[in-house]
């Protein structure tokens, strides 16, 4: 029988992108809880300018 796991409260799995649930690469600043992945996506509609 597999017992679940308890919620985590420390490392990196504790921060998760809101948009697509990964827990990598989580842009925490100002509250975003996006991953950079999906801030490249919505980041213009963000207010956020692209730079080259």
């Amino acid at each position: 029988m597999k017992q679940k796991a308890k919620p985590r409260k420390f490392g990196k799995g504790v921060h998760v992108c809101r948009r697509c649930g990964t827990s990598v690469g989580v842009i925490r600043k100002y509250g975003l809880l996006v991953c950079r992945r999906c801030i490249n996506e919505i980041g213009p509609k963000l207010g956020f300018k692209v730079y080259d």
